[in-house]
Formats: C-alpha cells, structure tokens, sequence
C-alpha cells in the first residue's frame, strides 16, 4: 500500500494508512478470522466508535482488540507500543504511532488508521451469517448524512462555540444555532422510534451515541449554562442516550474519567458555566 512520505505533508498533517478489507481474496486484505487486530484508546471518540461496533457485532474472538491507555504516551501524540507497527508499515515514518489501528497478522503491518474506513469495513466485511447489519444497503446515505451532520453541525459548532468565547455572544451566536438545528433534526428521528434510522440499531446511532457523549462530556466545559439548558431540551434524545449507555456494547468501554482526563491533557479552553451540568450520569451508566 501507498502512504504519503511525511517529509512531504506540511507539520501539521498526520499521514494516514488507508487500505481497506475487501470481499474475496482478490483484494489483498480480505475478511478471515483471527487475522486481523484492532488496538483502540477508546477515550477518544474515533476509538470509542469503532470499539462500540466491535462490540455491536460480538467481534472478540473473530479480531482480538488491544486497549491502549487513555492518554497517548508520547511527546508527538503517540503510543510506544504501536511504533513497531508503523515502522514495519512504512519506511522512515516520523509521524506519531496514533491510534485506532488495524493492522494485519499476516504480514505484521497497518491496514489502515482511518476510523470512518474501519468501521465500515467492519461493519461490512465481519458482520456473518445472521448478524447485525449496521450499514443496511438502503440506509447508507442516510447515514453517511448522520454521520456528517454530527460531525459538522454538533462537533465542530460545539467546539467553535466554545473556542469563539461566551462573552462574545454576537461572534458564537452562528455555531450555536447550527448546534442546535442538528439537535432539533436529531429528536424528531428519535421521537417516533427506538433507534435514529428506525427498529435496529446502525453505524447511525454509533455516530450519534458518540457524538451525545462528546457533547456533554467535553464539550460542555466550554459552553455556558443558558447553552447547555437548551442543550439538554432534547427530551428523546438524552432519554435515547441514556438507554444506550445501559446496554453493555456501548458500556463496556465507556470510562467518562478517561475521556475527561484525555480531554484536559491537551485543552486549551476555558472553562465556562455550563461545566457544571451533566445531562446523562454516563459514570453510573458504564459501572
């Protein structure tokens, strides 16, 4: 597989393995058992995403997953333990050995590190006779939408809002309204059902989740409180996230101190009013 030399990607850049699971054994990187493995810090929400879908598709004995700790421990944002793999991966890599990974025990090198890439090829490629198919065929623009709209409308807004300052209110008040239409247009697709697109769960409702636990996690210590009271003014959407949180796939790897910690380890932001609620207690969910 081809990876961009960092010499030639500006600082700022990561480079970024990109190779897919195919179908069949014409494609390289095809789907086995037990040849493939993921290694995840799951306080981190890319991390956590694709745990959660590992979990979803009961994936432990079919692709072992490692648990790296919460906070990378290396200077450039990296982990020690997965620098053999990007050195096997790539000649005179010299970027950070970041995760997720899925890398490869055949050939002892990184697949891919591009969380999007990975959880569609899991929820793909490992899914099995009879289990649970999180990217249905006819859903997947809606979802990829979903998926974009948490991203763009929720993530990014939350956090210009919160970078803008909450003494300019002039200045934030654009990223809020955005923050808020997306969760509007979130509570009317859970008002009438159990999940985003409907009766079963898909990699919509893993972006979602995701993104609800980033919101009022991280993202609210740097919103105020009149932000955050409307906020939480979704009434199906934080009764949706709370009845999630209590299934044990999304629990298991749900550690809100480890995301709190992670968060503060490389925040430059200041704190707000809105620090002080907490919609969901995500902490007794996952215990």
């Amino acid at each position: 597989m081809s990876v961009v030399p960092s010499s030639l990607l500006p600082a700022s850049a990561v480079p970024v393995f990109r190779g897919r699971i195919g179908r069949d054994v014409h494609s390289g990187h095809y789907a086995v058992p037990h040849r493939y493995r993921l290694h995840l810090a799951p306080s981190g929400p890319g991390c956590l995403s694709v745990a959660l879908v590992h979990g979803l598709l009961g994936l432990d004995d079919t692709l072992p997953l490692t648990v790296l700790p919460e906070t990378p421990d290396t200077p450039d944002g990296g982990y020690t333990a997965l620098r053999p793999l990007y050195d096997a991966s790539a000649h005179l890599y010299r970027g950070p050995a970041a995760a997720p990974v899925l890398s490869d025990g055949w050939t002892g090198r990184i697949v891919t590190t591009h969380a999007p890439d990975i959880l569609r090829d899991l929820a793909l490629r490992f899914r099995g006779d009879g289990g649970l198919d999180l990217l249905p065929e006819d859903h997947r623009d809606e979802i990829d939408a979903v998926a974009d709209l948490c991203e763009r409308s929720v993530n990014r807004a939350a956090q210009r809002a919160g970078e803008l300052g909450l003494d300019d209110t002039d200045a934030h008040r654009d990223p809020l309204a955005v923050l808020f239409a997306a969760l509007g247009d979130l509570e009317r697709r859970l008002t009438g059902g159990p999940y985003v697109l409907g009766d079963a769960p898909t990699l919509a409702d893993v972006h979602v989740w995701v993104t609800l636990v980033q919101l009022d996690t991280v993202h609210r210590w740097h919103l105020d409180a009149a932000a955050m009271d409307r906020v939480a003014g979704h009434p199906a959407l934080w009764a949706y996230a709370q009845r999630l949180a209590s299934r044990p796939e999304f629990a298991r790897h749900l550690d809100i101190d480890a995301v709190l910690r992670r968060h503060r380890a490389h925040c430059r932001g200041r704190e707000a009013a809105g620090a002080a609620i907490r919609i969901v207690d995500w902490t007794g969910a996952s215990a």
